[in-house]
């Protein structure tokens, strides 16, 4: 287990026997919380999914912070295996410093799945909104909603970090595999 990585939930398949046709972790960067969502899908049907967060400590130095990211990311990608890492690309803010602090997150979660030899997809904020919503609008609220729906998952337990973490995996699973109709957990 990752000791950084505080998981919010876990749903096990029951029947677990056959290996998924796509096992995707999602990564929504950030430099205080990293929101992460793990999800396998069998015949286009989330059949597992874990989802959350790797908090830092607000008293952290920024680039010990980087360190925690990159060891958690490493440490989330040993445990799931995943075949593909989705990760959000960054937003351009007012603010240039956030932008590039951003930026410099999103490059230890990048290096840790290329050290792994996990393949990576990156999709922007909007694409990951219209493959999940059906729009490129949509607010933090509403995609945690929508996740939630998909996954039938309790909204009260979700935060939106992590609901943008599954967001993007979802985003991954979407494009990758033969048309999807929708998504649901196997029960």
């Amino acid at each position: 287990m990752c000791r950084t990585c505080t998981p919010i939930l876990t749903l096990t398949p029951r029947n677990s026997g056959d290996r998924p046709a796509l096992r995707v972790l999602g990564i929504d960067p950030g430099t205080q919380t990293v929101g992460y969502g793990f999800i396998e899908l069998h015949s286009g049907r989330c059949v597992h999914a874990e989802y959350g967060e790797i908090r830092m400590p607000k008293d952290q130095a920024f680039p010990q912070r980087l360190k925690r990211i990159h060891d958690s990311i490493l440490e989330l990608i040993d445990r799931m295996r995943p075949d593909a890492v989705s990760v959000e690309e960054t937003y351009v803010t007012n603010n240039a410093k956030t932008t590039l602090r951003l930026g410099h997150a999103r490059g230890v979660i990048l290096l840790a799945a290329v050290q792994r030899g996990v393949p990576v997809a990156e999709y922007a904020p909007k694409e990951i909104k219209m493959a999940v919503l059906g729009r490129g609008g949509a607010g933090k609220s509403q995609i945690q909603w929508m996740v939630c729906q998909l996954l039938k998952l309790e909204p009260s337990g979700i935060s939106e970090d992590a609901a943008d973490a599954l967001a993007a995996a979802l985003c991954h699973g979407f494009r990758s595999q033969s048309p999807i109709s929708r998504i649901r957990k196997e029960t």
